[in-house]
Parts: C-alpha cells; structure tokens; sequence
C-alpha cells in the first residue's frame, strides 16, 4: 500500500462556490480541507463529515442546529463558524481558516509548559468557553488538538457543540462514550451526559497536561482510562513538578473534582480563579520552577510511563495560610464531619456494588465496541514507535497510511512517530487515512562558542550542552594556537539540533608563508610580526639578486606557532663596484626618516600614508580591515623599507 493516498475532494469545488485546496487533518468526525471561497475570495476552512455520519438523518438534524448555535457565538478566541451546506452526500461546514498550529504541536515541540505560561494559554481557552457557557452552548471536547495558536500568538478554540452533534448519531446510540477519553468527565463516562461543569473538567485536566507534559490518568486502552476519570481523582500538578504554589495545584484538584458541584460553575468562574493565581505570580516563576525541576529531567524524558508518577501521587494541595479564593472557587474542600464518616462507613458497599454496576457497562461498551466489525481505533502504543514499524502495523489492521512532514520533539527520537492523525486511541472506520508524523530529533538549539579552547575542552563543553562531537578537522590560522580550537560546522550560535553531530575545526597553527627570492627585510619583518623568533643566515650567491631569501626553515606552509624559532637564508651583499650599488633604493647611504603610526587605521589608509612617507608595505591577517599592530611601530626607519601591518576585526 502506497504510503500517501490522494485525496478524492482536493480540486473539487462544492456547493459551487468552495474549491478546496488540501487536507490538513482527519479526526473521528470529520476531515478539515483549506479551500477558497471563490464568490468571496477569501481563504476558509472546511470542516466535511464522514460520509457515515452524513447518511444518518438524526445526525444530520442534530448538527444543523448545533451549527447555527456555534455560528452565534462571536468571540475573538473562538474559531467563526460562517456557513452550513450540504452538496450531495458531502455535509460540511465553512469555518474561518486559522493559519498556524494546535496547542497539541507546540506540547510535542516543547514536552510541557512553564506553569506561568500555561496559565497565560489558558485564559483565552476559558474566555472563548465562557463565552459559550454564558450562550447555553456546551464544548464537550476540550483538548488541545481543538485549541489553535495562530502566527502571531493569538488563542482560538474549535469545534464548539459538534460533539453534541455527533451524540446524536445512530452509529452511537450503543453505548459510545462521546469526546476524547483523556478528558471526560466521569459523568460523561457514568450518564453519557454533559454540562457547562463537564468543560471545566476537561479545562483542569488540559492545564494539568500543559504544567506537567503529560495527562493524569493513562491506561492501555481507552476504557481502562475511562475507568480511571471515574474512580481515581486527578493529582496535584506539584507532585509531578517540583515548585509550583499550591494555588496552581487547587485550580487543577477543584477543577477536576469528581463531584461537578464543587468545580468551579463555568468557565468563567474558572476563568476569574486563573487570572488571579497568574497574576500572583513572578515574572521569573518559570524559571525558578524549571531550576528546581532540573534534577527530574530524566525521569521524565522517557516518557509518561504511569507506573513511574503514581509513587508521587500525593493526597492533594492545601491552600497557603491566608490564601483567598475567588468567589464561586472556594479555597478548602469542607472537612468530613463524624456523622458524614459513619455514613460512609454504611454506604460503603453500595458504593462498591454501583461501581460494579458502572463497570458493567462500561464492559458490554467495550464488547459491542471490539465485535462491531465497522469501527478500528488508531494503536496507543503508536506514538514513540519507529516510523517504518508504524506504517506496517497500521496497514496491517487495515488502515492507509500517510506520512507528514518530519517536526522536531524534544520527547520522541529522530525517526519514530511524533503524533498520528487522528491521534492514538481514536476510533475510525475500517480503511481510514492515518496520517504519521515522525521526529527529525530534539529541538535545534544555539551552538556554543568553542573558539580558542583546546580540542577536549571544545568537546566537553558541547556535550554539557547537549550536543554530540563530531569529525575534528585542521586548517591553519594566524590568530588560534596550534592544536586549539578555530571553529566549529555549524558555527558557534547557529541553530542545530543535538541529535546531529558538531563537526570540530582544529588549528595547524599559522603557516610559513613562502619567502625564497623576497626582500630580506621585508621577510624578516613578516615573520616577526606573526611572533616567530627569526634567525637570519647569510650566504653568497652571485646567480641570485643581493639581499634576498635564498632558503627557508621551516619550508612554506608549514603549521609554526608563537616563539617557534625559524631562519633565512639571506643572500649577502656583494657587487661588483662595491656595497654602494647593493643598497636597496638605488645608492647612497640608506636614508633613515621618521615611521608613521597607523594602529587604528584601515588598512587603505594606513598603507597610503606609509607609502607616501616612503616606505614599503606588508599587510598579514585573514579578516578585519583595522591595522591592530604594525612592526615597526613609530621611530625611524630607512627610506624604503617595508612596514608590516597585522590586520584584525
């Protein structure tokens, strides 16, 4: 099977007036295309139902009037629904088109948010569900695959009241619990049934995964985490991260109580609470929580293994002496008075015997649910595994396969699978797409500057950065010592990620530049410049012009370092009508005139104004345009002779 399937819509224009462009996701109810409206010409989203849901009438009728609900509610944090249609068997929505990402791709980008953070996303989540509560209108599937974060940082929620549609549906009148199972409220999972509190559950269990990167109940299969939402209370986020005040923990324990009477009463109400605890925080509280979170970074890199978080699980928070709640939002839980305990005591075991009841249910759910033969659901254990093994499973259970662009993860490594669309545990029809989404390794993070330190202090600095080091490689370098550091591939604070190596450029030391048959003086300035001890040998050759290099030691392009010892040979003077005609400049006693300094200067300037005083110029350096140092620096000189300048940034 191919691992990219074609999607029969794109290129299609429906109801005469909507083209549709590409898909860009598939859930359990519907697919999402970006499509054009041609009339307006305007980008829009169109969320198409599955075609077995179109065909059932009730469903049909339910989610018209669910739409119109939706399409009432304006509110900037809530994705505008403008339009219901029906063209043939497809029924869709057009819905404004929200460039950007869901709050589900930045969590698998950055594993889990500063608390501080969390709470700043948070709020416009509980503004836009406010905004629904105070209308009448019941989300019923908050998670953050339905909250987006456009380019510019602005918070929109999704699918308002489509669950409700879907409720109504013939294929789930058999016991099919609706919305995500890792946010359900236990009375969705008991009743099948929903409120305004029943967001505010799902609300708390969504900043619960934003603090600690995971979410609280986990199971292997969905009834298992159903089971969970109704018989074990959500955790204190601080059992899991280090730090946090104990008004963070008692938004998340009060918001997520299993009793909808003492959650907050809307999202409003949840809203005020969030606002207030943010803004008793410090500007710096990330920070501090992740210092003191650091030493648990291990632990929790490999994954949300729950067996690993419940030895931490604590009773829960108790709020700080002279903490006031918000109204509606009370601070302690009333204590248990003796006469509540001994009805407790009596009631036990009806409790235990309404228990077994629920999980009967809950039983001849997930039979009729595996026996149905029309539905599968996407593997949990998809996500982590490795790309290839993915696909083949997949396909093996009948399902196409698609693969998306590689992302980066902080979580999951470089090759196996970030996310799958839908997402793991999601029940789809038999020969649904799923589409892959695999890691291309952690976050690319600033190379650190190296330069300069020696090749095992380059590398262990790399690695207390996270970064792996790579090939080392030789050049020569007028500025680095030999056998120290001169770069790194990447270069130092260019983004890469630590899954791939840094590459390690090792310094030769300067190289001997070639001097045979150069003036004498002129070399020897050279070298001395670059900070070599110079011996100068004289012999004679008459083939050979006076005064020049015959020979060098070490040869040309030789790696050399600062007070390496090297040495010229120099040819002597000696001419036919005497030392008068040898000298440099043509005759006469060698004139000595005052050396111009030029430090500072760039390098034009300097060597205009050297030359115009009358000497030569040298210039050594392989970047910058500023004369750092030049030999010799002021006094006099003869008239003629060369002036070294070192250039530098």
């Amino acid at each position: 099977m191919d691992a990219t399937v074609a999607d029969p819509l794109v290129g299609q224009v429906l109801d005469g007036r909507y083209r549709i462009e590409s898909r860009v996701a598939r859930g359990g109810m519907a697919t999402v295309y970006v499509a054009r409206d041609i009339r307006l010409d305007r980008e829009i989203a169109l969320k198409v139902m599955h075609s077995h849901l179109a065909s059932d009438e009730d469903f049909v009728r339910r989610f018209i009037g669910e739409a119109k609900a939706a399409a009432a509610l304006s509110h900037p944090n809530v994705v505008a629904v403008y339009d219901q249609r029906t063209d043939g068997e497809h029924v869709f929505l057009v819905m404004e088109y929200v460039p950007g990402r869901t709050l589900r791709d930045l969590l698998d980008e950055r594993g889990r948010l500063g608390p501080r953070e969390a709470l700043e996303i948070m709020q416009p989540v509980l503004a836009a569900l406010g905004a629904a509560h105070r209308s009448g209108l019941v989300h019923r599937d908050v998670k953050p695959e339905n909250v987006l974060i456009t380019d510019d940082g602005q918070i929109k929620v999704a699918d308002f009241g489509l669950a409700r549609a879907e409720s109504a549906s013939k294929m789930t009148k058999t016991g099919l619990i609706i919305g995500t199972v890792g946010y359900l409220a236990p009375e969705q999972v008991l009743k099948g049934s929903a409120d305004v509190r029943s967001d505010v559950y799902a609300a708390g269990v969504l900043l619960f995964e934003l603090i600690t990167g995971f979410l609280p109940h986990q199971g292997d299969s969905p009834l298992a985490v159903a089971y969970k939402h109704v018989n074990e209370t959500v955790p204190a986020p601080s059992t899991v991260v280090p730090g946090l005040t104990p008004e963070i923990d008692l938004l998340v324990t009060r918001a997520t109580s299993h009793d909808p009477a003492r959650r907050p009463q809307d999202a409003n109400q949840f809203l005020a609470a969030t606002a207030e605890v943010h803004g008793g925080l410090r500007r710096d509280f990330d920070e501090r929580v992740a210092a003191a979170s650091y030493s648990q970074t291990a632990v929790f890199e490999s994954g949300p293994a729950v067996s690993g978080h419940t030895a931490v699980f604590g009773a829960g928070p108790t709020a700080p002496p002279g903490y006031t709640a918000p109204p509606g939002y009370e601070a302690y839980p009333p204590e248990r008075t003796a006469a509540d305990r001994a009805i407790g005591a009596i009631t036990g075991k009806y409790v235990l015997i309404a228990i077994g009841a629920v999980a009967a249910v809950i039983l001849g759910w997930a039979v009729w649910y595996q026996v149905s033969g029309q539905y599968d659901h996407v593997p949990d254990k998809i996500v982590g595994m490795e790309l290839n093994a993915a696909k083949q499973q997949l396909q093996d259970d009948g399902l196409q396969v698609q693969i998306a662009s590689a992302v980066f993860s902080d979580r999951v490594k470089k090759g196996q699978v970030v996310k799958s669309d839908p997402p793991a545990g999601a029940r789809v029809s038999s020969g649904s797409l799923v589409t892959l989404t695999p890691s291309k390794g952690r976050t690319p993070k600033d190379v650190p500057n190296v330069e300069g330190k020696s090749l095992n202090e380059a590398r262990d600095t790399l690695r207390d950065k996270g970064f792996t080091p790579g090939d080392v490689m030789k050049e020569s370098s007028t500025t680095v010592e030999k056998d120290d550091v001169v770069r790194t591939d990447p270069a130092a604070g260019e983004r890469h990620s630590p899954d791939e190596p840094v590459k390690i450029v090792v310094s030769t030391g300067m190289s001997m530049p070639p001097l045979v048959g150069r003036n004498a003086e002129e070399a020897e300035n050279q070298l001395r410049s670059m900070g070599l001890d110079v011996n100068v040998d004289k012999q004679e050759d008459g083939d050979k012009p006076p005064n020049t290099v015959l020979s060098q030691t070490p040869e040309a392009g030789t790696g050399v370092s600062r007070g390496d010892s090297v040495t010229i040979v120099v040819n002597k003077k000696d001419c036919l009508f005497g030392d008068f005609f040898c000298r440099d400049g043509g005759g006469g006693d060698d004139e000595r005139i005052p050396v111009p300094n030029v430090t500072g200067r760039t390098v034009d300037d300097a060597r205009q104004a050297l030359e115009n005083s009358g000497f030569r110029v040298s210039v050594v350096g392989i970047t910058g345009n500023i004369v750092r140092i030049q030999t010799p620096n002021g006094g006099e000189a003869p008239r003629g002779s060369t002036v070294t300048l070192v250039r530098g940034p």
